[in-house]
Parts: structure tokens; sequence; C-alpha cells
């Protein structure tokens, strides 16, 4: 089993900022994916972690869409899902809590789902923060500490 990533990494990983290029819009602007749409940029925290913002939408469903923050972790090849910003596409359970709901959700990183030999973002709670894919994007900016040039102001609705 890899290394368990304690809340108060995660935390730190969250809080460590990170300024997006000036052309960030358009680096993430979508492209078709066999049946989605999909695109990643990757932006250096102010400590040099590598984080990556990773966008998918479907083609066919407006609401099925995902906005990813991860962290690649030191000294290694391990892409660690940080926060998941799901749309309204398909029915979530959280397994530990024998939780089941369908609802726009928010996967949070945990210590103790990892401890319990599960997906790090694998606990979810429901959100009514946004209810569209940019919305998710604005809360994604905004959570993750991103800091946005001041020539390409993006509105943040969280």
């Amino acid at each position: 089993m890899s290394d368990i990533i304690l809340d108060s990494e995660v935390k730190s990983l969250l809080e460590e900022g990170k300024l997006l290029p000036v052309n960030w819009r358009g680096a993430i602007k979508l492209r078709a994916k066999r049946g989605h749409y999909e695109r990643q940029l990757i932006v250096i925290g102010e400590y040099g972690t590598k984080f990556h913002l990773i966008v998918r939408k479907s083609m066919k469903n407006e609401f099925d869409f995902s906005v990813i923050l991860a962290a690649q972790l030191p000294n290694s090849n391990r892409i660690f899902r940080i926060r998941r910003y799901n749309g309204l596409s398909h029915e979530h359970t959280n397994r530990i809590e024998r939780e089941v709901f369908y609802d726009f959700h928010i996967h949070y990183a945990t210590q103790r789902y990892q401890e319990f030999g599960m997906n790090e973002d694998s606990f979810a709670a429901r959100t009514d923060r946004y209810g569209d894919y940019e919305g998710a994007l604005s809360c994604a900016v905004n959570d993750g500490n991103f800091i946005i040039p001041d020539n390409n102001q993006l509105e943040i609705f969280c």
C-alpha cells in the first residue's frame, strides 16, 4: 500500500499558493477526446509542488463533468487527487458512512478513507455551491488557492 497522506498535509497542499498563467482560461479550453471533452493544466505552487487542474465534460450530458485538483507527490509519479468537483450525473456512495445520494458533490481527499484502503478522494459531500461546469471550475480555483493574474480576473461565485 502506498503512503497515506495526512489530513494536515492535504490542508497544506490546498493552502499552497498556485499562480495561474496569464492564458490559463485558454490553456484549459476543453478539447474533444474519445466521447468527452478534456484538458489539463499544470501549475507549480509557491513551494515547488506540481499541481494538476484537470477538467472533463461529457459531450452528451451537460451535468456530467469533473473538475479535479491534484498534486504530484514528491519523489513519485503518483498524482494525488485533493478535490474533485462532480456534476449531477451519477449516484455517489460514501462507503464508510453507508450514505448514498444523487446530487452535485465535491470529493475530498481524507486520511480516513486512505486508512480504510480506499482511494484518497472516495468521500464526497453534496453541494449547492455550483450547478454547472463553469461554477465547479470557479469553486476549484477558489478552494485551491489559485492566484489569478490581474489582467485575467475570473469572477468567483463560491
